[in-house]
């Protein structure tokens, strides 16, 4: 703790030194470490950040959008906005619109409330980037999620997944031996399934190495597989 404070008054005053006399090298020595790169919070603002590498501190600004939090890996050492507590530190945004993109640095739907897609911004230029499949982008927490998460914002997980949960389930079937959350083999699909809840369907994906046997309805290795149905 004490390690903490001792060094947080160092940063007070190099940031003092910094703004009123310019940068010299004999602040740049003032980094508790001498080799690596260590970042360390603004003491007053939520958009900058002190970046020590190798020895010389620079102050340095988050991009438009970003905030620093310590653990934050968007860019340069910061994250997304919505995703930082910055506590009683000021938070200074200005949005910076380009077409796309309200912020510079940003992640946003693309207007549809079921869409397999999301756009990501960055230095305000658009990229449009698929979500993994069987998931559509919750613009609520800012990455995709299971469908049926989305059916209060007007999402049909059917539609996203191409599979309807029946209704009624041969209680003596295979599918019945998982309720409340049947199970059931995709057509043509040998490295995933599906299983229902609350009536909707989640694609599983088995892993790259592994496949569905539908006797059991359970991801199997695959060269055990194909070696028992041999």
């Amino acid at each position: 703790m004490n390690v903490f404070w001792t060094f947080s008054a160092v940063l007070l005053l190099q940031a003092t030194m910094i703004h009123c006399q310019g940068y010299s090298s004999e602040q740049a020595s003032q980094c508790p470490e001498k080799h690596g790169e260590q970042t360390y919070p603004h003491p007053d603002y939520c958009d900058q950040f002190y970046l020590c590498t190798n020895g010389t501190l620079t102050l340095e600004q988050c991009g438009n959008g970003l905030l620093y939090d310590g653990k934050g890996a968007a860019y340069h050492h910061c994250n997304y906005h919505w995703a930082v507590d910055c506590g009683s530190r000021k938070a200074e945004l200005v949005a910076i619109s380009s077409p796309g993109c309200e912020y510079q640095f940003g992640l946003y739907s693309d207007g549809s409330a079921c869409s397999t897609n999301y756009v990501k911004c960055e230095h305000g230029s658009a990229y449009v980037l698929p979500c993994e499949p069987g998931l559509a982008y919750d613009d609520r927490i800012k990455k995709c999620n299971w469908p049926d998460e989305l059916v209060e914002v007007g999402c049909n997980p059917a539609d996203v997944i191409g599979f309807n949960c029946p209704d009624k389930i041969d209680p003596h079937s295979v599918s019945a031996k998982f309720e409340p959350y049947p199970r059931f083999a995709l057509p043509g699909d040998p490295h995933r399934l599906i299983t229902c809840v609350n009536g909707h369907p989640r694609l599983i994906s088995c892993g790259e190495d592994s496949v569905v046997d539908e006797s059991s309805l359970t991801c199997v290795e695959k060269e055990s597989h194909y070696r028992k149905r041999k």
